[in-house]
Formats: C-alpha cells, sequence, structure tokens
C-alpha cells in the first residue's frame, strides 16, 4: 500500500466519522490545542509584533511538530497510519458541526424564535445578533457556511493531502491562531499580526478550490464565476471574497453589505449585487447543501491530486 493509498483511506475515513459523529462536545483536540495557545499567549504577549510572531511560531510549529512525530512513529504500520491519518482529518475537518449549526438557527427562524437564533448565531460568526433581522441572521449564517467551508473543511484537506498529518494539523493550528489573536482589537492589533498573516497565505490555495468546487456543485456555474470575477477582489479578506462570491453568484442571492462586529459597523462591498436576491431563511439549507457537496469533491479531488503528484515523483 503506497503513501498515496494509505492517505486516501485515512482521508476518507477522517471525512465519514466527521459525517457519522460530527464534533465531541467536550475534550475536542482543537478546544485542547486553543487552551494550550491561550497559555503560550499570556506568557508571551506583548504589544508587539515579534512577540506574536513568536507566539504563532511555538503554536503552530509545535503542532506541525507533533504531526511529524506521529506519523514518523506508526510510519511501519500501515493500519496504524491509516487510523492516525484518520484520527487527524476527523479532528481538523468540521463540515458536520458547522452544518448542524447553521440548521439549528434555521428551525429557530422557521419557528419564528428570532431570540433562539439570535442567542445561537455566535456559535457560527461573531456578528452582533441583536442589530439584525430574520433575513439579516439568514444572510449571516450563508455567509459563514460559505467562509468555514474552506477554513473547516476544503482547506484542510488542501494541506492534508500536501503534508499529510504535519499539514492537517499545521493548518488547523493556523486558523485557530487567527481566529483567537488575528483581529483588530486593541490588544491582538499587533500580537495578532503575524496569525492573521500567515492565515491568509495557508487558506489561499483552499479558497480558490473552494471557489471553484461552488461553480462546479452549485446551481448557477456561470452566476458563480461572473460574480467570483466581478466581485471578489472588493472583499477585505483575500480569501473570504472568492468564496463568499462563488457562493452568493451559485446561489443567486446578495451578500455582504453592512455588517456589524463588537459594536463596530462595517460597510463591505455587496457580492452579487447586480443579479443576486436578498437572503431568505430557505437559502440556509440551500447553502449547508452546497456546502456538503463541496466538500465530498473536495476530498476527491484532493486525493487524486496526491496520488497524481505522488505517481510522478516516483
Amino acid at each position: 500500500m503506497g503513501a498515496d493509498r494509505t492517505y486516501a483511506y485515512g482521508a476518507a475515513a477522517g471525512v465519514l466519522g466527521d459525517l457519522l459523529l460530527g464534533d465531541p462536545r467536550r475534550g475536542h483536540p482543537v478546544a485542547v490545542f486553543g487552551r494550550a495557545a491561550g497559555a503560550v499567549e499570556g506568557a508571551l504577549w506583548r504589544d508587539h509584533r515579534g512577540w506574536g510572531a513568536l507566539h504563532t511560531t511555538v503554536c503552530a510549529g509545535g503542532a506541525v511538530a507533533l504531526g511529524a512525530l506521529a506519523a514518523r512513529a506508526v510510519r511501519p504500520s500501515r493500519s496504524a497510519s491509516v487510523a492516525l491519518t484518520a484520527t487527524a482529518v476527523w479532528a481538523v475537518v468540521g463540515g458536520t458541526s458547522l452544518a448542524r449549526e447553521a440548521l439549528t438557527v434555521t428551525r429557530a427562524l422557521e419557528a419564528g424564535d428570532i431570540e433562539a437564533a439570535r442567542a445561537r448565531l455566535p456559535h457560527l460568526c461573531g456578528r452582533d445578533p441583536q442589530a439584525l433581522d430574520a433575513d439579516g441572521i439568514a444572510r449571516a449564517v450563508v455567509e459563514s457556511v460559505a467562509e468555514n467551508t474552506s477554513d473547516a473543511v476544503v482547506g484542510a484537506l488542501v494541506w492534508g493531502a500536501v503534508a499529510g498529518v504535519p499539514g492537517l494539523l499545521g493548518f488547523r493550528a493556523v486558523n485557530t491562531l487567527d481566529a483567537m489573536v488575528g483581529h483588530k482589537s486593541p490588544r491582538h492589533r499587533r500580537f495578532g499580526w503575524a496569525s492573521a498573516r500567515l492565515d491568509d497565505v495557508a487558506g489561499w490555495p483552499g479558497a480558490r478550490l473552494t471557489a471553484v468546487l461552488a461553480a462546479v456543485a452549485g446551481p448557477d456555474p456561470r452566476g458563480a464565476l461572473r460574480a467570483w470575477k466581478a466581485d471578489a477582489r472588493r472583499h477585505p479578506s483575500p480569501n473570504a471574497g472568492p468564496v463568499e462570491a462563488s457562493f452568493a453568484g451559485a446561489l443567486g442571492v446578495r451578500l455582504g453589505g453592512t455588517l456589524s462586529y463588537g459594536g463596530r459597523v462595517e460597510h463591505r462591498p455587496v457580492l452579487n449585487g447586480a443579479s443576486g436576491r436578498p437572503v431568505r431563511v430557505t437559502d440556509i439549507d440551500r447553502a449547508v447543501r452546497l456546502s456538503r457537496r463541496v466538500g465530498l469533491l473536495a476530498l476527491g479531488t484532493t486525493v487524486a491530486a496526491r496520488a497524481l503528484l505522488k505517481g510522478r515523483g516516483k
């Protein structure tokens, strides 16, 4: 069994584990990493980019090193290598939990319980829920589903195909650090700069693959490509822009516009504004279905790409 086939079996088993089990409510490996990274931040924090870069190096580098050591330890056993890859993929891929959270908000909105929907929204994104009506919440959820399809599914599979278990753990570490310190709060504006920039670099290939697959799997491929080409560069995030624009075009809706984060109002460009309609509650379910299709296509695409590259290297 070659290394590419070992990875393929492990990746497929890990994605299946996510589909069947989702994330554990307690003791999730990503949560454990987050607590460790928080402890390191407490020891290293200074209002300085250099100290933030050290924090990023220690945390992300530690995750990569752990993955490399584990992969080396199980290398003599093919079954153990498959099991390790499956465990790593299950730990870093969060497509099922993303879908569950989105559909929980949908059920609350369909029942007319907007307060329950507002209470649940922070599980998906950092918007100020009290400033949103039902359609505003629906738009926030669709945008979160689109962005997290890249961050929580496709990006991880891309780096797994490139670098195996170390790539899987490293990508999730970088993405988690960006969520923890990569924002522009007074405490993290300088300290989190390195994590935010590294996340932009690590997320670049996964975001483009997500945008392509959303066009392939969505109901309006031409609309997805048109919105991506027209609007992606107008988004402040180099990676969220292509993904959200492609999802908007594929679903025929408008995303972006005025947002509120932590009391700070942002006026972002509208994506697919020329031909899209406002987001409705029913679009959340459509976005979730598209996200699932994209995730499965990403598994097949990345496994095939790894096998092709390994084959050429022989």
